[in-house]
């Protein structure tokens, strides 16, 4: 979940962080790292090793080994981009079974020997932990696989490793530095290595961008996914909530928690995405998925996907920074010349007091899913109660920076029966529906079109993060409305992704209006791994 959410109410546009004006004299410093820049797999796709795997070219051992030594240099002892928390000890091994298969003709997928990164709040039932990077957990591993994950098994994708996030998915404070865990640190951002990742789902984001695996997984409250993909320069997919079963991950929100693929191109992440779907018994929500959940996504890729679609655009403008409409005017014009429709909908302010109605319910969901989840994990703490005891007992490790005023908060509250609760989950989750399917119906729209989130931030583990307030993430995560964030252009150099979002299992249309757009611009650039960002 991205921090700003509980700070700043306002969804797709408002006031942005101050950018730094163009001038000659204000340059970006280039002081790059001196790794090779001639890594094989640099933005490799999941087709292309594929088809390098049939031809013999290539085994998924050997791209094992590549991303393996290539998370040693980058995340470990080279920039220490600090993305990657944990590494398979068995993943080689994986790899070797599957080409094994390979060459007695049997390929179970697209995904069949690719490296997969998983964030480090999803259930591995291996040497792994899974720890929502706190030491409160440490020493946690999972007696079983995430549903997602066994499914990733099956379709035979090696699980490289766990993804460093913001600390209990940005659940612990107002004051945080997204991308900083106890367990794991701070995660950095691959384009200027002093600014901020976003989160929580900050090294899947990062690790993807910066070439660390092909693929990974991350999961969503509310910007979770869709932030850290625009931060990093990524494709990010927040699917609706029900179409990905979400047990064996640590919770916050039964309402709005759903996991997610994190790819560089809208065609990995719609492949990664129908691997992980499917009814999970143990998550009644998937239930409503048949019929409309589809094991190949990448069927809905499509060059002319903008070609006759109506989307929405918020008349006022996206931001005061005359930066952030610059590049919004141009997706438009993008929009256009593909064969969109574009149509101006009033659509901010009917979400503008949704935010703390969201929180709210936030709060008491995360006290009954995350004490549901730890009383059933052989783990030390088994409790949220017992979480904040921890963390109070060991404050000079757990809580350098920031406290956990999150925590204490949501431990406060009561069970779902109460009517506080009851109440703000009427207004934020049934409430922000009937605005999406008001606008949406009443402009016969295929999806509504925004800037993700403004450009990155400076790190600050200190006074913590300092975002403005666009962002294109809330109505889709209050409603469980799947969305999607491209890359839409840079900012004196700071990556800005691009949001289509729109109803409940529109993920095929909101796929191939991605695809068409990515396609349209090419906006992805492969980070430098710059030190630092000077204006």
């Amino acid at each position: 979940m991205k921090r700003r959410t509980f700070l700043k109410a306002g969804p797709v546009a408002g006031a942005v962080l101050a950018v730094l004006p163009s001038s000659a004299a204000r340059a970006l410093e280039q002081k790059q790292s001196s790794l090779p820049d001639d890594f094989p797999l640099t933005e490799v796709t999941i087709a292309g090793l594929q088809q390098r795997m049939k031809a013999g070219e290539l085994t998924s051992r050997g791209i094992t080994q590549l991303y393996l030594k290539r998370i040693e240099e980058v995340d470990r002892a080279g920039p220490k981009l600090n993305s990657v928390i944990e590494v398979n000890p068995d993943a080689l091994f994986i790899a070797g079974m599957l080409d094994d298969e390979r060459e007695q003709g049997k390929v179970r997928g697209p995904l069949h020997g690719i490296p997969v990164l998983v964030k480090d709040n999803i259930d591995t039932a291996d040497k792994m932990q899974t720890t929502a990077g706190s030491i409160a957990l440490e020493g946690h591993v999972a007696t079983k696989d995430a549903f997602i994950v066994a499914r990733l098994r099956a379709a035979g994708a090696v699980v490289l490793g766990k993804t460093n996030l913001s600390e209990w998915a940005n659940m612990r404070s107002t004051n945080s530095s997204s991308g900083w865990s106890s367990r794991g640190g701070q995660t950095r951002n691959p384009y200027f290595l002093d600014r901020n990742p976003s989160g929580s789902s900050s090294g899947s984001g990062a690790a993807v961008s910066a070439n660390l695996c092909t693929v990974a997984v991350g999961t969503e409250t509310d910007g979770s996914i869709t932030s850290p993909a625009s931060s990093n320069y990524i494709v990010g997919i927040k699917p609706t909530v029900g179409l990905l079963s979400r047990s064996g991950i640590i919770p916050i929100s039964s309402t709005q928690d759903t996991p997610g693929p994190m790819a560089r191109t809208v065609a990995d992440a719609a492949a990664l995405l129908g691997a992980m779907t499917g009814v999970d018994d143990a998550d009644v929500i998937t239930r409503e998925s048949p019929g409309k959940a589809h094991a190949d996504y990448t069927q809905f890729l499509d060059l002319n996907g903008l070609k006759g679609k109506r989307i929405g655009i918020e008349k006022k403008p996206q931001s005061e920074n005359r930066y952030i409409n610059v590049l919004f005017d141009r997706a438009i014009a993008t929009l256009k010349a593909q064969g969109a429709t574009v149509v101006e909908v009033d659509f901010i302010d009917k979400f503008s007091d949704l935010g703390e109605a969201e929180f709210t319910v936030l709060q008491f969901e995360f006290r009954e899913t995350l004490n549901r989840y730890l009383s059933g994990a052989k783990a030390k703490v088994k409790s949220l109660r017992d979480v904040i005891e921890f963390n109070k007992q060991n404050p000079e490790k757990a809580m350098p920076y920031f406290g956990q005023d999150i925590l204490e908060s949501s431990e406060a509250k009561g069970g779902l029966d109460n009517a506080e609760y009851r109440e703000a989950l009427k207004k934020s989750s049934t409430g922000s529906r009937e605005i999406f399917e008001a606008v949406m119906g009443g402009d016969q729209l295929d999806a509504i079109c925004g800037i993700t989130a403004g450009p990155p931030c400076s790190i600050d583990v200190i006074y913590g993060d300092q975002w403005g307030n666009v962002s294109a993430t809330t109505p889709a995560a209050i409603s469980g409305y799947p969305h999607i964030s491209v890359p839409c252009g840079m900012v004196h150099k700071l990556p800005v992704g691009l949001s289509f979002f729109g109803r409940a299992y529109s993920e095929p249309s909101l796929i191939a209006i991605a695809y068409a757009y990515e396609h349209a611009t090419v906006n992805r650039a492969v980070p430098g791994l710059v030190e630092r960002y000077l204006g």
